[in-house]
């Protein structure tokens, strides 16, 4: 990754001769102007008579009445801040119709019927692109067929991502709780149990006189040292008061306070490993507390996968200048739209399907549950699937003995074939599943 270049410093530049200047420039960049870090200003072109470095100090004047302080600190005692430029308020709008109201696009709004598949399917996402995300090598498919299956896993990887499962399968029973910092370790103990050096360190801070993590580059380049592990406890237990609303500050939006208790988890890297995953089960577990029932069904540590650079960059244009976290926010509310975007449309094409499936089984309505005509579309698509008690139970939340009767009664209407597999046994679509469907 190409580091971002650190923003110029500019109170200097404020000076009997420039002020009037930059005043006259600043005046003209409100909250509708996009709010761009120094790393992209300083490829821009400059007003006349301006140089960079004076445009800069302009744009940070202008910002200095959009700021909006929290009580919260860096390791220098600066207090972070963010600002409400308008491309967040429409990402926070955005954001709190869509994630807190219901789902419209008929008919594949979700159900009593499919909540519990469509949450199963986003948490396995997110169990295994989080943990792809800080290193986990193992591939996509293979890893979902892991915790379908039920399969232990086989190596440092496949546990981390059965860990991260785990962890966010808890989140949705704490979601009414407040944070504290036990919740934290514990959260933390979840993600990382058995994957550790030191199996002492999994569920705990960082400890005075331990040698602290620091971020680094993939070329061991320093991006960030967190504050020392003697403050710890006091740094955690700010951040619940903050997360819970408890802190004396001015009105905050939720969205944004889930995106900065993100931020601030992984600010202090508290842990010796397993920080960012638990930074981003820290973001559902405020999501979901403050009522967004709807990002329980997205995975935002996918896209964030797919734009790394950009995940960190955000991450230090925030810490470079001055603590100013709105960087972090807008990139962030992006993702968050796009995750919630995609699940919408995902909706559909399952509703597409669905509405296929039916249409052909035609004049049948009424012979199959949603579980089995879920197992149908995924046959269709794959016909060398194998369905098993555990993966079926594991993919739609339910006992055993209701996934073996759905397979069971496949089976006995010729549409699945049982065959050995291990001690136990499995099933196949039948080779001409669609044509046994549209007779």
């Amino acid at each position: 990754m190409k580091l971002p270049k650190k923003p110029p410093p500019w109170l200097h530049l404020l000076s009997t001769d420039l002020l009037p200047l930059l005043m006259e420039h600043g005046r003209t960049i409100g909250p509708a102007d996009k709010y761009r870090p120094w790393d992209e200003v300083r490829w821009r072109s400059a007003p006349e008579g301006m140089t960079h470095e004076q445009y800069w100090a302009a744009i940070k004047l202008a910002r200095i009445g959009m700021r909006r302080e929290l009580p919260l600190t860096s390791t220098s005692g600066l207090l972070f801040s963010y600002a409400l430029p308008d491309e967040v308020l429409q990402g926070v709008d955005w954001v709190s119709r869509h994630a807190s109201g219901q789902i419209i696009a008929p008919p594949a709004t979700i159900t009593d019927e499919n909540r519990d598949t469509y949450i199963v399917s986003s948490l396995m996402a997110e169990a295994i692109t989080s943990s792809q995300l800080e290193g986990a090598q193992t591939a996509y498919a293979v890893a979902k067929d892991m915790l379908r299956t039920g399969r232990k896993p086989r190596t440092h990887d496949e546990l981390m991502i059965v860990n991260n499962y785990q962890a966010m399968r808890y989140i949705g029973t704490i979601r009414n709780e407040p944070l504290t910092p036990e919740l934290i370790c514990e959260l933390h103990r979840l993600v990382t149990d058995g994957t550790l050096d030191n199996p002492a360190a999994a569920g705990r801070p960082q400890l005075p006189g331990e040698r602290r993590v620091v971020v680094t580059d993939a070329y061991g380049e320093v991006l960030h040292e967190p504050p020392p592990a003697e403050e710890l406890p006091d740094r955690l237990s700010r951040l619940c008061a903050f997360a819970n609303a408890q802190s004396d500050s001015p009105y905050l939006p939720p969205v944004i306070r889930a995106v900065i208790t993100h931020f601030m988890l992984g600010y202090d890297h508290p842990f010796v490993d397993g920080n960012g995953r638990t930074a981003r089960a820290l973001f559902y577990w405020s999501m979901l507390n403050q009522g967004y029932w709807l990002t329980e069904f997205v995975s935002v540590s996918r896209l964030l996968k797919g734009a790394q650079a950009r995940y960190a960059r955000s991450f230090l244009h925030s810490e470079d200048d001055d603590g100013d976290l709105t960087y972090f926010v807008i990139y962030q509310l992006e993702i968050l739209q796009r995750a919630i975007r995609e699940l919408h449309d995902y909706i559909q094409r399952k509703a597409n399907e669905t509405e296929r499936l039916r249409r052909a089984i035609e004049g049948r309505v009424g012979e199959f549950n949603h579980r089995q005509l879920a197992v149908l579309q995924h046959a269709i698509r794959h016909p060398k699937a194998r369905f098993t008690v555990t993966s079926h139970a594991s993919s739609h939340n339910v006992v055993a003995q209701t996934s073996r009767t759905d397979l069971r009664e496949l089976e006995e209407r010729g549409l699945l074939a049982r065959v050995a597999q291990g001690r136990g046994h499995a099933w196949t679509p039948v080779e001409n599943l669609s044509d046994l469907l549209c007779q």
